[in-house]
């Protein structure tokens, strides 16, 4: 009989279900940086941002997700939300998180890409451009403290 295939298939679609629920997983599919902070770790770097020049211009996944193509910016979306979800609940992630190098490679790409006017007269030079812009604008993304792992202020509630 096929009663017990299917009666496992309807199980397994609602507790799909019921997790997508409880975890708002459509909102991970977006690109508000609130969602990027749902984890408690993400704190000291969206405050960074959020008080930094870039908050009104860019939002996370402006800068950490390659803009190549739509299959290219949700592959990379999920493989790091999957992640950084793997990191959260093993809790092995760092004390000090920090873009690893795949990650530097698009965040630079994406600096180009939004300030490509700028940028074009940098990189036409004869110059070596053998740095990453946040070389020397260090404090645009995340303001002056950068990534620091102390918050401005104690709380998880953020109100301009």
């Amino acid at each position: 009989s096929r009663a017990p295939l299917i009666v496992g298939i309807v199980a397994f679609l609602a507790v799909l279900l019921v997790f997508g629920w409880v975890t708002d997983a459509p909102a991970y599919m977006g690109h508000e940086p609130e969602t990027c902070n749902n984890c408690h770790v993400m704190d000291s770097q969206y405050e960074s941002w959020f008080y930094a020049s870039h908050e009104q211009w860019a939002e996370c996944a402006d800068c950490h997700i390659p803009h190549d193509n739509f299959i290219a910016y949700y592959f990379y979306k999920g493989k790091s939300g999957m992640k950084d979800v793997y990191s959260f609940t093993t809790g092995s992630y760092p004390v000090a998180i920090r873009a690893n190098e795949e990650t530097q490679k698009i965040v630079q790409k994406n600096c180009i890409r939004c300030h490509e006017d700028t940028v074009e007269s940098i990189v036409m030079t004869a110059q070596p451009f053998d740095r990453n812009c946040w070389d020397c604008h260090r404090d645009v993304a995340h303001g002056e403290r950068g990534g620091s792992l102390n918050s401005y202020h104690d709380t998880e509630v953020y109100k301009k």
